[in-house]
């Protein structure tokens, strides 16, 4: 039998990709519509479609739920951002790159990885000071 802190993180996590899941192939939808409002010309293969509506369902899903890091009482803040960063940053470039949205080079991934990190860090940063203000603010309340 697994242990009750394991099952239910990992049971959120299905749960909330599930139901969030399809928010990526209804974005692609809409970019692709848009794009092909704009760009004469503009147009894809069946298999193009499917692998962008297959990829950003699961990257949605995942992405989804990657915050149940946050609900294992167990591990630290730091543990958690840096599984769900990583977790996160698998998706999208696997994403990117099977889509060919991203190129497959060195440089480009480089200057991916750098925004990512970059701005998965200032994301990080805010929500953790956001928090911790709350946090001041309920204490002050409380005396």
């Amino acid at each position: 039998m697994k242990h009750p802190t394991t099952q239910a993180p990992v049971k959120k996590f299905f749960i909330r990709g599930l139901m969030f899941g399809g928010g990526g192939p209804l974005v692609l939808g809409i970019v692709y519509l848009c794009l092909h409002r704009a760009l004469e010309g503009f147009s894809l293969s069946g298999f193009e479609v499917f692998l962008g509506i297959l990829s950003t369902y699961v990257l949605a899903f995942i992405h989804a739920g990657s915050g149940v890091f946050h609900k294992i009482e167990s591990w630290s803040p730091s543990k958690a951002c840096l599984c769900q960063m990583s977790l996160l940053y698998a998706s999208y470039i696997l994403c990117y790159v099977l889509n060919d949205w991203l190129p497959f080079e060195p440089l480009a991934i480089a200057i991916f990885t750098t925004i990512f990190v970059v701005g998965y860090g200032a994301i990080c940063l805010t929500v953790y000071l956001s928090i911790k203000a709350y946090a001041k603010r309920l204490n002050r309340s409380l005396r």
